[in-house]
């Protein structure tokens, strides 16, 4: 089987050199390109199966602009190509990548860094096209659908046109957004559509680990490092080797553990606590957030050159209730989902639930929203969820008039309202049949302590026989 032909478009003789010697002891051929020109000619004639493209081609330019006006044309031959640079800027990256490059490497590069980013292309552009939905590897539609978020509204197609597009390539992703706005499901989603997708995706709760253990925990230790390690452990990184990790909330971390983390990502490469051998992290990073980090960054708790790492990509996610056409397929997911996790038939919003949902704020975004809908096919009755039950569980908002509800207090007589003692009751002996009896899972799906639902069993006299 003949090697694949890779072409190193650089005006730097030396640059040209360095990388065909690191190809060719790599199992690749190279052929050598100085000039813009000479780089689309031998593109035609030798139709290599990669190119590598320098962004910069005279010593007084750092814009990018000679990459990008040769990149089209390479596009539209059907090219396969990975951006170099020496002068990264977040808007290069993207531009690049928008106009159809694979990858974006920042020059001095990693040696194996390079060399897996090349080979996982190369797979991908021998399985099809190359492009994102043939890049999934490993996940089928299904798992694919799984972790995609919805994208009706327009901010969110705007999200999804970005994700298409940078998903395929190894830069890395910053999310930001309020609590609950689906971060992490956007961080799986990229995940499954990148050349990792059949790799380890591995989540990591910054704000979970205590300050003595990060180190420990993000790069992993060795027997004897300290007086719990009783044994030598495997770091998130090394569990995420090939894959993708997903670093949430990462305004958390502490100031004195972001130069290690900067160094992982300026020499793919960190040293286990107690460990003399340097470890090689071929890892893509997806970083979120809800905090304002230009105000960490002012604030000198959090690192400008580490940010600068982090966010060469930027997906901010507006909250929940700037998103209202995307209320309605989250709410007919959602409770589609939990229909099937508790075993019920289908069930159906009425109109005024659906209207309702989406006039409510939803300060927890999607997180809320789920809670809710978890709660309303728990209660409700005949595989209806109406305007009533929603009101039920978390009341009705101060921002909504009443002549906004479909039956104005004006018609309403005493027979119309059921007392809260009565919901009460119904929402207890639901929680009850649902978990068959058992009381600790019936207080969870309530949200009350344990204690507090025996006292109402007792106030209402609930027999608890099966």
């Amino acid at each position: 089987m003949d090697s694949p032909l890779i072409l190193v478009a650089d005006d730097d003789a030396d640059i040209r050199l360095a990388l065909s010697m690191l190809l060719n002891a790599n199992g690749f051929k190279a052929i050598e390109s100085s000039s813009l020109k000479e780089t689309v000619i031998l593109a035609q004639r030798f139709k290599p199966s990669l190119i590598l493209l320098d962004m910069n081609f005279h010593s007084d330019t750092t814009s990018g602009q000679d990459g990008l006006s040769v990149l089209p044309q390479l596009i539209n031959d059907n090219h396969n190509v990975v951006l170099m640079t020496a002068w990264a800027t977040i808007e290069l990256a993207v531009k690049g990548l928008q106009l159809g490059a694979l990858d974006f490497i920042e020059k001095p590069w990693n040696n194996q860094s390079l060399i897996d980013s090349i080979t996982r292309h190369l797979s991908a552009s021998a399985r099809g096209s190359g492009t994102a939905v043939n890049a999934t590897k490993g996940f089928t539609k299904e798992s694919i659908s799984r972790h995609k978020p919805f994208f009706n509204s327009t901010s969110m197609t705007a999200i999804n046109d970005l994700i298409q597009r940078v998903a395929p390539s190894d830069a890395n992703i910053l999310i930001t957004g309020e609590n609950g706005v689906g971060k992490s499901q956007l961080a799986q989603y990229i995940h499954s559509l990148s050349l990792r997708a059949d790799k380890p995706f591995v989540p990591v709760n910054m704000a979970a680990i205590p300050e003595t253990l990060f180190e420990s925990e993000l790069f992993g230790h060795k027997k004897g490092a300290f007086t719990d390690a009783k044994a030598d452990r495997h770091g998130r990184f090394k569990e995420a080797h090939t894959g993708t990790i997903f670093l949430d909330e990462i305004g958390t971390i502490p100031l004195n553990i972001q130069p290690k983390l900067l160094h992982v990502l300026e020499t793919k490469s960190y040293v286990p606590v107690g460990a003399r051998l340097t470890e090689y992290a071929d890892t893509r990073i997806i970083s979120a957030t809800n905090e304002d980090l230009d105000a960490h960054i002012g604030q000198q708790t959090f690192r400008q050159d580490l940010y600068f790492r982090l966010n060469t990509i930027v997906i901010d996610i507006p909250p929940l209730r700037q998103r209202l056409d995307d209320i309605e397929p989250l709410a007919l997911d959602l409770v589609n989902r939990f229909a099937n996790k508790y075993n019920q038939s289908h069930i159906t919003f009425t109109e005024d639930a659906l209207t309702l949902l989406r006039q409510l704020p939803w300060p927890g975004n999607i997180r809320e929203l789920s809670n809710v809908i978890e709660r309303c096919v728990l209660m409700c009755s005949d595989h209806i969820i109406d305007k009533t039950l929603i009101e039920s569980l978390i009341g009705t908002p101060k921002n909504i008039s009443s002549d906004t509800l479909t039956t104005s207090p004006k018609n309403l007589t005493l027979d119309d309202i059921e007392s809260l003692e009565t919901i009460e009751l119904k929402m207890i002996q639901r929680a009850l049949e649902v978990t068959r009896g058992n009381q600790s899972e019936a207080a969870k799906l309530l949200d009350i302590s344990r204690h507090a639902l025996s006292r109402r069993i007792d106030k209402f006299g609930i027999s608890l026989e099966t």
